[in-house]
């Protein structure tokens, strides 16, 4: 490759130096046309009456020519600037300007020569403008006008063909004919596609044969091959070369790779992998169940290998269905009726699988279907009995004895043994019991009456398990209709109230009566309404049958009087025609009212020949509401008149113990449960009606008696209360200053002695109290009070 790439830049060289060489003699023949030029232009401006004075030029140029990527060891020389008005004395000096001048471009300022100082990459920039202009090398002033030219940088094949957009993927359908577009490849070159043959490309394959190919000038891949398989091979790794100058040696190459897979078309039919499938089930499975499942294999991929499973023959179509699993792409062959063991024990069936989709360029290579048959055996199961009928009806009548048979059911075993059979009834659908089977014979019979207006159907279930099976039972729906018997007796269908006027007149019709009857009433079945024996003698009303299962009840004589009788009874027989004929009496109830003179009523009640006229019921009643609230306030006052008056015994503040003080229970815990009437301790003079004066002081004491002090640890208190009423009782100069009041029995486990006053005859008194103050902080106010003050008279 790169011995040719230096023959290529030989070439190139020589052709350069030979442009060069023409381009020395180029300016004169440019000039002359410009001169040309000019002398047209002044021709047309004479003939317009204009004169155009400008200098004379004696040089013009349009472009050079250098070669890119040179990489010799001198600057390249580019072209020469050379103007008539140059004498060659040095005094006009040349300068360069624009792209690159200075930099890429220099010039020699005497001779115009123009070189190029630095490597060139036409693909970097393919051309540069600049300008050129001749000055006075002393004054630098413009011997010429500026004029511009450009450097074109000469393309070399430097540059390999790219796939910018490799690698690239393509899909073709399997079976596709030869030549079948399968996609477009397309590389780049860098190089000038207008100059020489260094962009012009030429693709090949270098890798995919003999399944590809590709077109030289486009990169069009195709398909060599017929027939190419997706089953047998789905994908291909195809690689692609595109090389410069026309495909020639030295020519620059590049590569991309394609990945070629080949999409499914339906040309592969369903197949089963066997054709004969054997399958089992049990007598005993429901409909609905799976009995199995069977698969045709078809390589083929999503809609183009989708299988559909159908039954077209055998003896066990209508027993069998058969659907297909979308998941796994199986048949599935399902129960639709029930087997029997005992009526058939086996069944065939032929199954076709046949492709849902066809695609219509391969039917000749159909058909797209396979067949399989497929055998089922009925496996024996041990089944429970089966009632000859799914359900039945009987029919019993009302008020039946008990044991009163009311049907039979029956049912067998199927199975080839044949056992026996026992029928029960399930208690949930015969909670209240009213019916039993016979165990061996399936007879049902009552254990009650039976009431047709409490329940008139009753539904039960009975229940045959077979005797030394598996316990498996079978239930049967009964439904018993219990039969209507005439036992109740007509009454009225509501209660009746009749309003008549006073003023109501002979024969006048004032109400119509019906009955009802709880017992199936039948098409020509009628109540019959009579008055009863006991009021058929009676002078105010009459009754008359309408045969149509009511009554109308007339008036028979002129006027009532409320004052006399506001409400009648009529009593009513009511018979119906039933087997028995039952009857009954109801009684109809007559209000008289007063009414208008259009017969419009007022008034049902008597309380207006009651009450004083003017005086309406609830005034009555808020007058008596007022009494009785004037009574209680009254009641109150008195009782609060009674709570202040001034108790009968006054006592002294002064003498504090002259009175007896009760206090709260301090002893005696459980035993404390004796108590005294304190009604026994008031004074009987009192109780006569007597009281002694309460400002009289008595005038000596009376003595105690000898053996009467009590002691700190005595506990006999009812003897201490009699002794102390005795001495109250047979005391004459006792005046009210000592009252007893309610003592609390303190119980006999108490160590504590009384604390009653009722020894003291003088005020002041020679106890002894010190003990009180070993009784603990209860007592503390008590020994304060008694054993200080007698402590303060010792002192005193």
């Amino acid at each position: 490759m790169w011995e040719g790439l230096g023959l290529q830049v030989f070439l190139v060289s020589l052709g350069a130096v030979l442009c060069s060489a023409a381009a020395s003699s180029a300016p004169l023949e440019r000039g002359h046309r410009r001169h040309l030029s000019l002398h047209r232009h002044r021709e047309r401006a004479g003939k317009e009456g204009q004169v155009l004075h400008r200098s004379k030029r004696g040089w013009v140029w349009n472009q050079f020519f250098v070669i890119e990527e040179y990489t010799g060891p001198d600057p390249v020389l580019v072209g020469r600037l050379h103007s008539d008005v140059d004498a060659g004395d040095g005094s006009c000096r040349y300068i360069l300007s624009g792209e690159g001048a200075g930099t890429i471009f220099v010039i020699d300022d005497k001779t115009g020569n123009i070189h190029a100082t630095k490597t060139l990459d036409r693909e970097e920039q393919a051309q540069y403008t600049l300008t050129a202009q001749a000055v006075d090398r002393d004054t630098n002033k413009p011997l010429e006008p500026p004029s511009e030219f450009i450097v074109k940088v000469q393309d070399i094949n430097d540059n390999p063909p790219e796939f910018l957009h490799g690698p690239y993927y393509a899909r073709v359908p399997e079976m596709s004919n030869v030549g079948t577009s399968v996609m477009q490849v397309t590389a780049t070159d860098a190089d000038d596609p207008t100059y020489g043959n260094s962009a012009r490309l030429v693709y090949s394959i270098l890798q995919g044969q003999p399944y590809f190919s590709v077109e030289s000038q486009t990169g069009i891949i195709r398909t060599a091959l017929p027939n190419m398989d997706r089953e047998a091979r789905q994908e291909y790794d195809v690689v692609i070369q595109a090389k410069d100058m026309g495909g020639h040696m030295g020519g620059l190459s590049g590569t991309t790779e394609v990945k070629i897979t080949l999409t499914d078309v339906n040309d592969n039919p369903p197949k089963f992998p066997q054709s004969v499938y054997a399958m089992t089930v049990s007598e005993d499975k429901v409909p609905g169940e799976e009995v199995g499942r069977l698969k045709a294999k078809d390589p083929d991929l999503a809609e183009n290998g989708l299988v559909s499973y159908r039954f077209v023959d055998g003896d066990g179509m209508t027993v069998f269905e058969i659907t297909t699993d979308t998941d796994t792409r199986e048949g599935v062959i399902k129960l639709r009726k029930p087997v029997d063991y005992e009526t058939k024990k086996a069944y065939t069936l032929r199954v076709e699988a046949s492709n849902t989709h066809v695609d219509p360029r391969f039917i000749a290579w159909g058909p797209y279907k396979d067949t399989a048959t497929v055998k089922v055996t009925v496996e024996d199961a041990d089944e429970p009995p089966a009632f000859i009928a799914t359900s039945y009806n009987f029919e019993v009548e009302e008020n039946a004895p008990n044991g009163t048979v009311v049907g039979r059911v029956h049912a067998k075993d199927t199975d080839g043994a044949g056992n026996p059979v026992r029928y029960m009834i399930p208690r949930y659908t015969d909670v209240e019991q009213f019916f039993s089977v016979g165990p061996e014979d399936g007879i049902i019979r009552t254990t009650r009456p039976l009431d047709r207006e409490t329940q008139p159907w009753h539904n039960i279930s009975v229940s045959a398990t077979e005797i030394g099976g598996h316990h498996q039972d079978t239930k049967v729906r009964v439904n018993i209709k219990v039969k209507d018997v005439n036992d109740n007796a007509p009454e009225f269908a509501t209660h009746y109230e009749v309003l008549v006027c006073e003023n109501v007149s002979p024969g006048k019709l004032i109400g119509t009566v019906s009955a009802v009857d709880k017992d199936e009433i039948g098409h020509r079945q009628y109540f019959h309404f009579s008055i009863a024996p006991e009021a058929v003698n009676n002078q105010n009303f009459s009754l008359k049958d309408n045969r149509d299962s009511t009554a109308s009840i007339y008036v028979t004589r002129r006027g009532f009087s409320r004052m006399t009788q506001d409400v009648y009874f009529l009593p009513i027989e009511i018979n119906d025609n039933g087997v028995p004929p039952m009857s009954s009496t109801s009684t109809l109830t007559i209000r008289v009212c007063s009414c208008d003179s259009k017969d419009t009523i007022l008034s049902c009640n008597v309380e207006p020949y009651i009450l004083p006229a003017g005086l309406s019921t609830g005034a009555l009643i808020a007058i008596l509401a007022c009494i009785v609230i004037l009574l209680a306030i009254v009641v109150l006052f008195v009782a609060l008149r009674r709570q202040k008056k001034e108790p009968l015994i006054v006592f002294e503040e002064e003498d504090i113990r002259e009175n007896i003080i009760t206090y709260d229970d301090e002893g005696g815990g459980e035993e404390d449960t004796e108590a005294f009437d304190i009604a026994t301790l008031q004074n009987p003079d009192g109780a006569n009606g007597f009281l002694p004066r309460k400002d009289i002081k008595p005038e000596f004491q009376y003595p105690m008696r000898p053996g009467g002090r009590p002691v700190a640890n005595s506990v006999d208190v009812d003897d201490f209360i009699k002794t102390r009423i005795t001495d109250a009782d047979n005391d004459p100069t006792a005046p009210p200053y000592d009252s007893i009041q309610i003592y609390g029995y303190e119980g006999r486990g108490s160590i504590a002695g009384s604390l009653s006053s009722l020894e003291s005859v003088t005020t002041d008194s020679d106890l002894d109290y010190d003990y009180l103050q070993s009784w603990g902080p209860r007592f503390k106010k008590l020994a304060d009070l008694y054993g200080t003050k007698d402590s303060a008279d010792d002192n005193s």
